[in-house]
């Protein structure tokens, strides 16, 4: 009997998730933005880079109550979004078919695909609802995310309390600003999640 390990290709999927509150359904993800951020299979992890393909949308609110300072975080006008955000059916659909291309490789190849975020609860809290509240379904499964902020505690060996990016070691940020748009902060974090990959940890 073999004893090689079976691998599951996987695509990892940065998601940044921008809500005018805490909780999906009494509150409103009002925008989101996604970026492949990598690939892992038997050969290994490859970055996907800046270039790597992306996802966004700006999404008209489901529910009348909102936090004004949580709204604030985005920049983005309310009044603006109700007359002109995507419906979130149309958007999710339109999401869970952008997965499914991304993860059909060139040469036949398919990839599962695991949603990342920093920090993954919140962000895949909003976006698990929306999904199965309009589409009907999720293409990361009911458990596909992978927290970031957990990733690092577990490579740098440290308490996962009072972690932010600013305890990180310099080398592993990435050079990128954060601008609370969520396309680019999925970008961000892409390459930060990318970093942590490839680090050889905090003696390497």
């Amino acid at each position: 009997m073999s004893t090689a390990r079976r691998t599951t290709p996987t695509l990892y999927i940065s998601v940044d998730v921008e809500a005018d509150g805490p909780i999906p359904g009494s509150f409103s993800m009002i925008s989101f933005g996604a970026v492949v951020a990598g690939y892992h299979d038997a050969d290994g992890f490859r970055r996907a880079g800046l270039q790597s393909a992306g996802f966004y949308r700006e999404l008209r609110p489901v529910s009348e109550r909102f936090d004004p300072s949580a709204l604030a975080v985005s920049g983005l006008d309310r009044a603006v979004l109700l007359r002109e955000g995507a419906e979130p059916a149309a958007a999710m659909k339109a999401f869970c078919a952008w997965v499914e291309q991304v993860c059909r490789g060139a040469d036949g190849q398919r990839w599962r695909p695991v949603m990342v975020g920093y920090p993954a609860p919140y962000d895949w809290l909003f976006l698990y609802w929306y999904l199965m509240e309009f589409a009907g379904r999720s293409p990361f499964g009911h458990s596909g995310c992978l927290d970031v902020k957990t990733l690092y505690a577990t490579r740098a060996g440290v308490p996962f309390a009072g972690i932010g990016k600013r305890s990180m070691p310099a080398g592993l940020r990435p050079d990128l600003p954060h601008t609370h748009h969520a396309l680019d902060d999925a970008r961000e974090q892409a390459e930060l999640f990318a970093n942590l990959m490839e680090w050889a940890g905090p003696e390497g």
